[in-house]
C-alpha cells in the first residue's frame, strides 16, 4: 500500500499516485499553446472561416462572400489564424489561396461540433 497523507479536503491521498499523475500532466509550453489555440477558436468569425476552409482551399474574396464579411476583415482574421498555424497560404502571382494547415484541424472542428450538438 502506498503512503497516504491527510489533506485539507479531509480524505487521504496516495502520494505515489499523485506524483505519477503530476508527471503525466501537460507541460507549461503545451498548456500555453493549447490555450492560444482555443483562444483562436473562441471567435465565431474565425470558426466560420475555418469551417469554410474545411471544405477546401479558397481565396479571400470567396471566403468573404461565404462568411458575409468584407475582404479586409477576413484578411485580418486569416492573418491571426496563420500565426497559430491553423491556416496556411499559397500564392499564385498576386492571388493568395488559404487552406487549413493540416487535417487535425478538421477533426478538432468536427469533434467540437459533435460535442455542442450532443449537449443540446
Amino acid at each position: 500500500m502506498a503512503p497516504a497523507t491527510g489533506t485539507a479536503c479531509g480524505h487521504p491521498h496516495d502520494t505515489r499516485e499523485l506524483a505519477r499523475l503530476k508527471r503525466s500532466l501537460m507541460r507549461g509550453d503545451d498548456v500555453a499553446a493549447l490555450s492560444e489555440l482555443f483562444k483562436m477558436l473562441g471567435d465565431p468569425t474565425r470558426v466560420r472561416i475555418l469551417d469554410t476552409l474545411a471544405q477546401g482551399e479558397r481565396c479571400v474574396c470567396d471566403i468573404a462572400e461565404l462568411v458575409g464579411m468584407s475582404e479586409s476583415a477576413v484578411s485580418h482574421q486569416l492573418r491571426l489564424l496563420r500565426t497559430t498555424r491553423l491556416v496556411r497560404v499559397r500564392r499564385v502571382g498576386r492571388q493568395a489561396f488559404y487552406a487549413l494547415d493540416d487535417h487535425h484541424i478538421i477533426g478538432l472542428l468536427h469533434d467540437a461540433q459533435r460535442h455542442v450538438q450532443e449537449s443540446r
